[in-house]
């Protein structure tokens, strides 16, 4: 992938609540500029929209679009009494929590209506039509095995060949973390169509072949 370029963000990406490191962040941030030419990019796991803004800031640069699929309502790890809750996105009114408030408005913070189109809705529901390939995909939704799995299977097979499949939290040690990123890692290279490019920090980068 092209480093040489510095990236350029639209505002300061600490702001943003999430959880990806920055040297992961530039890594998609890159490699959603060299996607751009095989077709718009696609994350899943949007949250807050930390990843959206790196990805979003490449596309808005690229002239590309970036589709951006969440719930909103939050993985197992953040609702109420888990390790990740947050009680600033926790809704009284609906008694559930709720990040697209907060995702949107830093969306327009930062400047990217024009490239991000939100989809609020689950992985497999958003998929059930879909029909448009795609450049980039970005795995980060759920992170039981159903989720995982489900994201994979309904999502990589719109890559174009050529194109990018990255999965956040990969850790191949269970002491690390949590298995199913790395379970559909594996899923994804022994499928025999997709090749590592580059591991960065726990950001798996592959590129589909066939």
């Amino acid at each position: 992938m092209e480093t040489s370029r510095p990236i350029e963000l639209p505002l300061d990406i600490e702001t943003i609540k999430g959880f990806l490191d920055p040297q992961e962040g530039e890594a998609l941030y890159r490699l959603a500029a060299e996607a751009s030419d095989l077709g718009p990019v696609l994350e899943v796991g949007s949250y807050c929209g930390k990843s959206t803004v790196y990805l979003g800031s490449a596309c808005r640069l690229m002239d590309n679009s970036l589709f951006a699929i969440d719930h909103h309502r939050g993985s197992e790890e953040h609702q109420p009494g888990e390790e990740y809750h947050d009680s600033d996105l926790f809704d009284d009114r609906s008694q559930l929590m709720d990040s697209f408030h907060n995702f949107r408005s830093n969306m327009r913070r930062a400047g990217l209506e024009q490239n991000v189109i939100p989809v609020v809705a689950p992985s497999a529901v958003a998929a059930r039509h879909w029909n448009t390939p795609l450049g980039l995909v970005f795995i980060d939704g759920g992170h039981s095995l159903e989720a995982a799995v489900t994201d994979y299977r309904a999502w990589s097979r719109h890559i174009v060949p050529g194109g990018y499949l990255a999965i956040h939290d990969i850790f191949p040690d269970p002491k690390d973390g949590g298995q199913a990123p790395y379970e559909i890692y594996k899923l994804a290279l022994a499928s025999g169509q997709f090749e590592l490019v580059e591991m960065v920090k726990t950001l798996g980068i592959l590129r589909r072949i066939q």
